[in-house]
């Protein structure tokens, strides 16, 4: 049996003033998976650089060989399935299918308000959350999908040539709840 280690990496630090070096550190340290957070901004970072989960995660892609690389977490308050399958399934061929995608349904924090709207009870997060994670597993697994729900709609969008992991990417589901436990025993 092996240990397998984890840590999680800010995205706080401009890529040539370090940012760049902690990611590398991290995969010379032996660590197997690298997380960062998928959020605006963060806490007390909120008034200082914060950069974005995915352009980081794709240039750490680029710098690393082994480490995998994750999300920590993603949340429907400011992503839509659509555009996050396509920069993901972009992000899973530049690392060579070392991506994991951590998942929940999101906060009442300053996420939940950036685009200008208020924020969601429990209960709208859970109902667009037990929505977003299928509607995401398909756009990642299928070739050309549609759908049309409560909250998210596809109208064939095409997501060729699909991920590097197969069936797709693995997801890390947060959940609290039924319907969360649920979704994190189908789809986690």
């Amino acid at each position: 049996m092996s240990l397998r280690l984890s840590t999680v990496i800010l995205p706080h630090r401009r890529w040539h003033e370090g940012g760049r070096a902690t990611w590398t550190r991290a995969e010379q340290l032996g660590f197997h998976t690298a997380y960062t957070y998928d959020h605006l901004s963060w806490r007390s970072f909120r008034d200082g650089p914060w950069f974005g989960a995915v352009p980081t995660l794709t240039a750490a892609a680029t710098v690393t060989d082994r480490l995998r690389l994750g999300t920590l977490v993603t949340s429907p308050n400011f992503r839509h399935p659509v555009t996050l399958a396509k920069e993901l399934i972009s992000l899973d061929d530049i690392s060579g299918g070392r991506v994991t995608l951590g998942i929940g349904a999101g906060g009442s924090g300053f996420d939940a308000t950036a685009l200008g709207q208020e924020p969601w009870t429990p209960r709208e997060r859970a109902d667009r959350f037990g929505e977003f994670v299928p509607l995401l597993d398909r756009l990642l697994s299928e070739s050309a999908v549609s759908f049309e729900g409560d909250f998210y709609s596809a109208h064939e969008a095409r997501n060729i040539p699909g991920c590097v992991q197969r069936p797709r990417l693995p997801f890390a589901v947060a959940a609290t709840g039924p319907r969360g436990m649920r979704l994190a025993a189908r789809y986690g």
